[in-house]
């Protein structure tokens, strides 16, 4: 089915769920996997005079290592290969949803494991969704978990189980 997926993790309790998922479809499809973290700080940081950007930077560098260090220990636990791997926007208007996207590309992945809060009206004009950048960029299938599901694994499960629907 999958030999490559590739899932990004931020540590929050979304991306655990997408991780749960990534590793269980990994293991019954035999793939490999590649936790990502995405290192995104911000441009307005910046511009405040004074102000030392790399601090920010390596923490948000030092919660990856430990993301992906549980990442690992799951992946681990489930007998899935793969490596993590952390990436960083850059200051030309690189967004998180762009790195994935190259992330996912480098990897060759065959799809891309991303959770989302499911956010509707305001609350999600005003916070955005990286999910939902990325699915319109998407070179590539993408599982999208919501925070809102009862088991990861089940939604993996029936997923693989329903046919794909003839968009026409």
């Amino acid at each position: 089915m999958y030999q490559q997926i590739l899932v990004a993790v931020d540590g929050s309790e979304t991306s655990t769920r997408a991780l749960t998922a990534a590793v269980e479809l990994a293991r019954e499809s035999g793939a490999r996997l590649q936790p990502l973290y995405v290192v995104d700080v911000p441009l307005m940081s910046y511009d405040v005079p004074g102000y030392d950007p790399s601090y920010v930077r390596d923490a948000l560098v030092e919660e990856g290592r430990h993301v992906l260090a549980d990442a690992t220990a799951l992946m681990a636990g489930a007998g899935v290969k793969g490596a993590p791997r952390i990436v960083e926007t850059d200051l030309t208007g690189e967004d998180i949803a762009h790195r994935i996207q190259s992330a996912a590309q480098d990897f060759n992945a065959d799809v891309v494991v991303l959770g989302t809060h499911g956010r509707r009206g305001v609350r999600r004009l005003v916070l955005g969704s990286v999910a939902e950048h990325f699915l319109r960029i998407a070179t590539c299938s993408v599982l999208l978990i919501s925070m809102h599901c009862a088991s990861p694994a089940a939604k993996v499960a029936q997923a693989a189980e329903e046919p794909v629907k003839d968009p026409s």
